[in-house]
């Protein structure tokens, strides 16, 4: 009898659909879907492969969520595994897993992941290292936090994704403008964070049956406020191929505490952190899904394993055959300068002369499209090299020779 596995996915994104496209391989399993989005937006190949799907008007509400599954629960039988890959869609999916009967995340857990107020909160009682921080619900709370911590200070909603409406605050005027335009509500709280000074790095974990089995190290170049901060910037990821080193001892240690405190059990996780000039860490904050801005194709390049594929079989197996890292892999990361549609993409042949050898993937920006508004940028460029000096090297050189015009 095969395993009735859902995966909720509210749109068809382009890493979303990678992810069902893996999850189609599971041996022994009637795949079902649960989107917003129709049937018809999925690609034909994934369409002729999945058992069913149901249409909802809200993905992440959970009650709507259980009675999709309720619904193709009748039809497949009911359902062993609810997954997903959104980070916004952690807490209403575990609710909907618990409302079923479904072994998953649970919704304590996932609360502690999707909170990052929360997060903090049980990482420092725990004593793992992270900034300080403080939910402010009105204007009184905020500036007195300034006043504790000092400047620079770093603002965010507390249950954001992706660095969306995170601001850097340098001064008291900033506060008071950041203020006077967001202010805080006792219903709708902000999240204030000590600005922490350093290299930012990302800690991809696997877990098994509360077991850390596997993890990754990458950095990026330069940090994604930065990024956020500046539109015009072309930054990068550097997965280096070795990470045994004794440097990165401490967020080993630090992380796996840190995914263990949270509450995991199985998964794979992403964690941003930060080696301070000292030497010391401290973490950033921890998602329980799979890894963002081509992350997770980054692992699968410096592997040589599909990591679209991994995931859902860890999901609903509770298996992770460990891959050795063969490769050292990055993206550079593209983005248009200026106002307007994109124009024109310079560079383009003088990086392909030079770099095209170790060039895995792309997807360049196209001419006569809007700007992208994510992070992410308007394309990208993925090179795997065995040494990592020269993926590094290629990844700063691209960045310096591509550059999208906009007009």
């Amino acid at each position: 009898m095969p395993k009735h596995v859902i995966f909720a996915a509210p749109f068809f994104l382009d890493a979303t659909v990678r992810f069902i496209r893996g999850a189609c391989d599971l041996p022994g399993v009637d795949l079902t879907v649960v989107s917003q989005d129709p049937l018809d937006k999925l690609p034909a190949d994934i369409r002729d492969r999945i058992a069913g799907h149901w249409r909802i008007e809200d993905a992440l509400d959970s009650a709507q969520l259980v009675a999709a599954a309720t619904e193709l629960g009748q039809r497949f039988g009911p359902a062993s595994h609810y997954i997903a890959t959104l980070e916004q869609l952690q807490v209403p999916l575990a609710m909907a897993r618990e409302a079923l009967g479904i072994e998953g995340l649970s919704v304590e857990a996932a609360r502690n992941f999707r909170d990052k107020a929360r997060m903090k909160t049980v990482l420092r009682d725990a004593g793992v290292p992270c900034a300080r921080h403080a939910l402010t619900g009105d204007r009184s709370e905020a500036t007195a936090f300034a006043e504790r911590v000092g400047y620079p200070l770093v603002v965010k909603p507390p249950a954001g994704a992706g660095g969306k409406a995170t601001y850097r605050i340098d001064n008291d005027a900033q506060l008071a403008e950041l203020l006077d335009r967001h202010g805080p509500e006792p219903d709708r709280p902000t999240l204030f964070e000590e600005f922490v000074h350093g290299t930012e790095y990302s800690f991809d974990s696997v877990f098994c049956n509360d077991r850390l089995v596997w993890h990754s190290i990458s950095r990026y170049m330069p940090s994604p406020l930065e990024v956020l901060e500046n539109p015009w910037i072309q930054w990068c990821v550097l997965l280096p191929r070795d990470i045994s080193g004794e440097e990165f001892d401490p967020i080993r240690q630090a992380g796996e505490q840190a995914v263990r405190e949270l509450g995991l059990v199985t998964g794979l996780t992403h964690m941003e952190w930060f080696r301070l000039a000292d030497g010391s860490i401290a973490v950033s904050e921890v998602g329980a899904r799979p890894p963002g801005a081509q992350i997770t194709s980054l692992l699968s390049y410096a592997h040589d394993v599909d990591f679209y594929k991994a995931w859902p079989h860890l999901m609903v197996f509770d298996e992770f055959p460990v891959p050795p890292r063969r490769f050292a892999a990055g993206a550079a990361y593209i983005r248009g300068q200026g106002r307007g549609t994109v124009r024109h993409v310079h560079g383009l042949a003088d990086a392909q002369q030079r770099f095209g050898e170790i060039v895995v993937e792309a997807r360049l920006p196209r001419e006569g499209a809007a700007p992208s508004d994510s992070y992410e940028g308007d394309g990208y460029v993925i090179v795997r090299h065995p040494d990592t000096a020269v993926v590094e090297n290629a990844l700063t050189e691209i960045v310096r020779t591509i550059r999208v015009e906009l007009a």
